[in-house]
């Protein structure tokens, strides 16, 4: 039986999984990694030498838990964290630290990029953030510019360890690269915003598409992973896009919420959905059509920082028999949002008082399913047409009563596919041309499903009056226009 392999390199931890043609698993191991650091505020930094050995260490551990099977393993993908960037040498090693997907300090960057190219950003739906890998790999480069290690390529997480595993530097995926600078209408790097930021196009990757052939794996990758010399590295995606093959919400109409230490809604759409307020912005699947979608800054980090130590499965079962809470909570981590509105001095507020810890763990579960309601709100304005159920993955899918709450606010049936990882939306991509002869018959035969929650009616009357409320507040703030 042909196996293969699907990266997740997140920014906490690295996670590996083996898998058959079917999706079914053969194995998975993780290893965490160092914790990014903040230098100065706003700064997020992460050691991106560490990468590569939490990498192979886990891979190592995967092939001998495989065993003999290992030898049948044809082909493997990395998916990485979205906009988290770093400078190369010649070889594919990291110089310097990386700049994860929470760094905001490439401000100016950002400014001069999104006014050199605002036209071309414009047709593809984009406005260029500081939490960009465009204008953070030209801080790369300044930095740089004073230090005595020269950058020889710029690149992704996923870069990174595609270079250790085929012995140099090779192209990027076009889903990577999408918040670097490239176009996917035109299918080229937008060079007037590389002019404006002083980026030289040498320093750049080629990009192709997701599951194409990166090369192969080197005799050095094969000892020290335990994989069989020359199977071959398929390019990967963006890990919330890769988590939605695994959901198997890839066809247009189709739409998956994301429930990780962020909130992402991502689809697919036969049509390019731009957003001139810039809170969504669209992926190119393989197949020709979009992935139109966002990442909020709330998320399942809101109930590990906000109820450090509890048990959250109590706190669920008690949160469930409440009903709705009394007070409103947006339970924004940190200043600024992404989606499903772009503010960059948006701060969490709360409405009232919550009697208890119960009622205040209630309403941060309400809290980020408005964030959710309105994101899909913000699609459906745009032209986008999502359509059945809400599909949910993610750490926070797995928690019954958030999917109850999410499905009565919602309106509709939510499935929770807890299953569907990034590194097994990566299986997918590695999948395509090898176990598969495409993307879309990879994902249909190797996707998952789950359990659906239904809305409770008894609940809803409530639950439209506190997201009424949150809205006005919104509103109030001038974060977003006024629905009265």
């Amino acid at each position: 039986m042909e196996l293969v392999v699907g990266i997740d390199l997140a920014t906490a931890a690295v996670r590996v999984m083996a898998a058959g043609a079917a999706g079914e698993s053969h194995g998975t191991v993780e290893r965490s990694l160092p914790q990014p650091w903040a230098p100065q505020p706003g700064w997020s930094e992460q050691d991106a030498g560490s990468w590569w050995p939490a990498v192979a260490s886990a891979l190592a551990e995967l092939s001998s838990t495989l065993g003999d099977r290992a030898r049948h393993v044809v082909a493997l993908s990395v998916s990485a964290t979205s906009a988290t960037v770093v400078g190369m040498d010649p070889n594919g090693h990291p110089v310097g630290p990386a700049l994860t997907y929470a760094d905001q300090r490439a401000v100016p960057e950002a400014a001069a990029a999104q006014a050199a190219a605002a036209d071309a950003w414009a047709a593809i739906g984009l406005t260029i953030s500081p939490s960009f890998g465009l204008p953070k790999w030209a801080r790369i480069l300044n930095d740089c510019t004073s230090s005595s290690a020269p950058v020889a390529r710029l690149g992704h997480a996923s870069d990174v360890v595609v270079a250790a595993l085929t012995g140099g530097l090779a192209a990027t995926d076009t889903s990577h690269a999408l918040k670097s600078g490239y176009d996917p209408v035109a299918g080229g790097w937008v060079e007037d915003a590389l002019t404006a930021l002083n980026i030289p196009k040498y320093l750049l990757p080629d990009v192709l598409p997701p599951g194409h052939r990166a090369g192969r794996l080197t005799r050095e990758a094969s000892r020290v992973t335990g994989l069989p010399l020359g199977c071959e590295v398929r390019l990967g995606m963006t890990d919330s896009c890769a988590a939605q093959l695994a959901a198997g919400a890839a066809d247009p109409g189709r739409f998956v919420t994301v429930v990780g230490t962020t909130l992402v809604l991502k689809g697919a759409s036969r049509t390019l959905i731009a957003d001139p307020g810039g809170a969504v912005y669209s992926h190119r699947h393989p197949g020709g059509w979009w992935l139109p979608g966002g990442a909020s800054s709330t998320g399942g980090r809101a109930l590990a920082g906000g109820f450090p130590g509890r048990d959250l499965r109590d706190l669920d079962r008690r949160a469930a028999a409440r009903g709705p809470a009394g007070c409103v909570i947006y339970p924004l981590v940190g200043r600024g949002e992404r989606f499903p509105f772009a503010v960059p001095q948006a701060e969490g507020f709360q409405l009232g008082v919550a009697a208890d810890e119960v009622e205040r763990y209630r309403a941060v579960l309400e809290g980020v399913a408005f964030v959710e309601r309105l994101g899909y709100e913000r699609l459906r304005g745009l032209g986008a047409e999502p359509q059945g159920p809400v599909i949910t993955t993610g750490g926070g899918s797995g928690g019954g009563a958030w999917n109850t709450i999410r499905s009565t606010l919602l309106g509709k049936p939510v499935e929770a596919r807890t299953r569907a990882s990034t590194a097994l939306g990566a299986c997918i991509l590695a999948a395509t041309g090898t176990l598969h002869p495409d993307l879309q018959t990879a994902t249909a035969a190797m996707s998952v499903t789950g359990e659906t929650f239904h809305p409770l009616p008894q609940e809803q009357p409530a639950m439209e009056q506190n997201y009424r409320r949150f809205l006005e507040e919104l509103a109030k703030r001038g974060w977003i226009a006024d629905r009265r």
